[in-house]
Formats: C-alpha cells, sequence, structure tokens
C-alpha cells in the first residue's frame, strides 16, 4: 500500500516537472531591446572616424533629412552582405547615412571601407559599445531609420535587403 502511494506521488511529481519543462521549451526567449519607435533619439558623443573629433550627435541631425544609422565593424560577415545594399541607399539623396563603427579594429574597419566602398556620409567610433547599447542594440549589423525631428521610425536587425530598402524608401 505504501509503495502505491509512493508511486503515485513519484508520478505526479514526474508530471508536473514534465509539463513545466515543456511550457518553458515552447516559449518564445527571443530577446529584443525596447527601440522606443517614435520617441526621439537620445542624444550621444562619439568621435568621428575620419579625423578622431569629438562630435555630438545633435551636431550631426540637423539637416532636414531622413537619417539611417547603421551600426557595423569589419569583423562582421553579416556587415559585408548588406554593404552592398548601403551603397545603394546612398544614391537617394534625401538620406544621410551614419555607420557607427562598433567594437573594431580602426585599421580593420579603414581596409573595409576602402575595399567596398564608403556609404556613409559620417563614420563615428564606437570601441566600448556603449552607444550601441544606448541606441537598443544588442548585435550587428542593426540599422535604425530617425527623420528629420529626430524621431525613431523603424529598427531592423540583421542585414537589411532590397526588401528592407523598399521599406525605408517607403518611410521618407
Amino acid at each position: 500500500m505504501k509503495n502505491k502511494y509512493l508511486f503515485i506521488i513519484i508520478l505526479i511529481f514526474t508530471l508536473f516537472c514534465f509539463f513545466v519543462l515543456l511550457k518553458g521549451l515552447s516559449r518564445d526567449s527571443s530577446y529584443i531591446p525596447d527601440v522606443n519607435f517614435g520617441k526621439k533619439l537620445t542624444s550621444f558623443e562619439a568621435r568621428k572616424f575620419s579625423n578622431n573629433q569629438l562630435v555630438n550627435s545633435n551636431e550631426l541631425f540637423d539637416e532636414n533629412k531622413t537619417y539611417v544609422l547603421n551600426i557595423w565593424a569589419s569583423w562582421c560577415v553579416p556587415c559585408r552582405v548588406e554593404h552592398s545594399t548601403l551603397m545603394k541607399l546612398k544614391e537617394n539623396k534625401s538620406i544621410k547615412i551614419i555607420g557607427i563603427n562598433y567594437k573594431d579594429n580602426l585599421i580593420n574597419a579603414k581596409k573595409f571601407i576602402d575595399k567596398y566602398g564608403n556609404p556613409y556620409s559620417e563614420i563615428l567610433i564606437d570601441n566600448d559599445g556603449t552607444i550601441a547599447i544606448s541606441l537598443g542594440a544588442y548585435g550587428i549589423p542593426e540599422t535604425i531609420i530617425v527623420d528629420k525631428d529626430k524621431t525613431i521610425l523603424k529598427k531592423f536587425i540583421g542585414v537589411i535587403d532590397n526588401k528592407s530598402l523598399k521599406e525605408i524608401e517607403s518611410l521618407i
């Protein structure tokens, strides 16, 4: 009789553990940070890639254009894949592309730009990743679309492609 109760208790406990595990595995555990669509872009300071001069983001976002912030690195293989799309996007004169070079060796970054071309009107250096984190990025490449009023319109996580390009152009 004792063995029968022990068996039932173990069975119930095992079933309970099984269902808890099953529920945990079926939940989506992907994390996407809050980007605050419709909110103003936070102000930040960074060094320019071209001359190492410190610049405030308010100085960069001063024209009446749509801005594309692209977080990239020379060691990032998906960044190489999307680079040709950024070169196409550069042809649109109502867009200004600002690159944020993320945790990269500057010599390698320069070689990357020399080899694949420069779609950016300005490149900023983010050696420790704090700028990317303040923008809500958690990996690269990531692209953030900002309107002329410095309001975040859209965020693309991962490689931007021709479909993304059409969507960006429709936001202008």
